[in-house]
């Protein structure tokens, strides 16, 4: 399947080269300095993209190599399309630090065309974090995680819409620096997007459709990279647990309308700021390009044992695949459970 491919005015650029740090194997913790090499440090996909989310590491020094690569990935069962990815992965690799950590990154563009990073997390300048990176090439740059959050990271080259249609986004976290005020039992991370897709010739892939992108016309709607795949493979807590979800909007169009059904929210945390706490909701928005943190409590007697769906309370959206099953305890399964 042909790739999309866009002129770009960026040979003045092209001088702009830096040395890549050196790669290491596996995420390692060397006294104060964790290094992560997302080349390496692959997340699951299958059976679906793996959404539980670990603490952060204890090092205050956190460097991670993001490599920019193009991918076959899976955006629906049996549906093949040709990525641009961070990672080999849509979305990419999270990343999660605390607050007043030194994050050091270094992106090395593996693939055949220009690109770039934009983290919504740093307080840096943009011309010089968020600068072309053209083929083979890479950048390095640090900045203190100082804000806490959920927060977008994603290519920003032109046209942005088709770089984020393509798949090149993932999620930052950012703990703050006092915890969350709660404590957690399972956490998950949701990132929710689209993809502007239309058949290929061969009738199990799809080819990107700008057009379609352009006028907000989304073939899918998902969750983690691809369509319904929770509704097969349904997130797993216990019954009493307190379930945290860093849902992260990288649209790039739609805004999501997170709700579970037959539970409430016992905290939301807006852009995932705990001073910025409501309690008791039902359903919050995530704009295209925002954050949230939802917790909710399946207590025994209330939300207990049982099965939950998630979704976008758009149900346009939702019926396009931005919807997913969360499976309490060991409960039968109901045919008439449908979400």
């Amino acid at each position: 399947m042909p790739f999309v491919k866009f002129a770009l005015g960026t040979a003045a650029l092209a001088a702009a080269v830096v040395a890549t740090v050196a790669a290491v194997d596996r995420p390692t913790s060397a006294g104060t300095v964790t290094r992560v090499d997302f080349d390496k440090a692959v997340r699951l996909t299958t059976p679906a993209y793996d959404a539980s989310l670990p603490p952060a590491g204890p090092a205050h020094i956190k460097e991670f190599r993001i490599p920019i690569k193009d991918a076959t990935i899976r955006i629906a069962d049996s549906v093949g399309y040709e990525a641009w990815t961070f990672g080999g992965t849509v979305p990419g690799p999270v990343l999660r630090v605390r607050q007043g950590d030194s994050v050091r990154i270094n992106v090395v563009n593996e693939a055949a065309m220009p690109h770039s990073i934009d983290f919504h997390a740093a307080r840096i300048p943009a011309n010089i974090a968020y600068r072309m990176i053209m083929p083979r090439d890479s950048i390095q740059f640090a900045f203190v995680a100082r804000d806490p959050g959920a927060f977008l990271v994603h290519c920003g080259t032109p046209p942005v819409l088709m770089h984020l249609m393509q798949g090149m986004y993932f999620a930052m976290i950012v703990d703050p620096k006092g915890g969350w005020g709660t404590t957690a039992d399972k956490e998950f991370i949701l990132v929710q997007s689209e993809f502007y897709a239309r058949p290929a010739s061969n009738a199990h892939d799809a080819q990107p459709a700008f057009a379609d992108a352009t006028k907000k016309d989304a073939a899918y709607v998902v969750f983690n990279g691809r369509a319904f795949q929770y509704k097969a493979n349904p997130l797993e807590v216990d019954v009493g647990d307190r379930v945290r979800f860093f849902v992260v909007n990288a649209g790039p169009n739609l805004d999501s309308d997170f709700h579970i059904v037959g539970a409430i929210f016992d905290r939301v945390y807006p852009d995932g700021d705990p001073v910025h706490a409501l309690r008791s909701v039902q359903t919050y928005p995530v704009p295209a390009g925002g954050g949230v943190v939802f917790e909710t409590t399946f207590k025994a007697n209330e939300s207990g044992e049982g099965i939950y769906a998630f979704v976008t309370h758009s149900f346009a959206d939702a019926d396009k695949g931005a919807v997913g099953m969360i499976r309490v305890g060991a409960p039968k399964q109901y045919v008439t459970m449908a979400h």
